[in-house]
């Protein structure tokens, strides 16, 4: 029984090692290691780095894409990702209310302030409406 259980050790010492390298280089092949060959990656020293990008703090960056999201779909689904990422990032909470009134006055220029204010919800204290209200 002693020497069954030595040859059992032996080999699992030798196949266990074996079998880990093996998984992890398969593990390693399998990840996408190379962007897509039409797809432009851009140097931190290129010349053709966008400027505007390099200057946007993280609250411009998100009241833009919002705005963006907002003139797409409309600004009920843009207040609720506005929710969605203060609450994930408590950094931009100080944000909220200036963006908010950014996209209420955006959806006044859209579709009139009877409409946009149908769009209306709590977040960040009511600075949608206030937003609408302004115009």
């Amino acid at each position: 029984m002693n020497q069954a259980a030595r040859h059992i050790g032996r080999t699992l010492a030798f196949v266990l090692p074996v079998v880990l390298v093996l998984s992890g280089t398969l593990a390693v092949t399998r990840v996408p290691w190379a962007a897509p060959a039409d797809s432009q990656v851009l140097t931190a020293s290129s010349n053709t780095a966008s400027t505007q990008a390099r200057g946007l703090a993280p609250h411009e960056v998100l009241r833009d894409k919002l705005l963006t999201e907002m003139q797409e779909k409309n600004p009920g689904v843009a207040l609720t990702h506005l929710q969605q990422a203060t609450n994930g990032r408590p950094s931009l909470a100080k944000h909220c209310v200036e963006i908010a009134r950014s996209l209420g006055r955006a959806a006044v220029a859209k579709y009139g302030p009877k409409q946009a204010q149908s769009y209306a919800r709590p977040v960040c204290d009511t600075s949608y409406a206030t937003g609408v209200q302004a115009r």
